[in-house]
Order: structure tokens, then sequence, then C-alpha cells
């Protein structure tokens, strides 16, 4: 199964842009609940570290449901 979405991947233009869109919308979703929880505009390392993994984890949530 991985491997057939790999070689759609590859061979696919628009699926790779379709997903490469999921995973940057994740980061987008993740980064603006973020700064709403904390009452933050300003972003340091730890903060786009968090979010990054937000984003991971609600992407990955979203693809295995």
């Amino acid at each position: 199964m991985i491997k057939k979405l790999i070689k759609s991947l590859k061979t696919d233009k628009d699926l790779w842009y379709g997903w490469q869109s999921n995973i940057a919308m994740a980061y987008v979703d993740a980064e603006d609940q973020y700064k709403k929880q904390k009452n933050k505009t300003y972003l340091n390392l730890a903060d786009k570290q968090k979010i990054a993994n937000n984003a991971a984890n609600h992407f990955l949530t979203i693809l295995t449901n």
C-alpha cells in the first residue's frame, strides 16, 4: 500500500500538490490555533517546534481516520 502511494506521488503531480497542500495547511492551522491559545504574535524556535509537532500529529490523525 505504501509503495503504491509513493509511486503515485512520484508520477502524479496533482496528487503530489494535494498532499503538499494538506500538509502545509496542517501547519497553518496548528500555528493559528497555537497563537490564539497562547495569545502570541511572535513565535520563537521552541514555539515553532511545538507547532510543527502539533501539525504533524493533526495531519496523521486526519490521514488515518
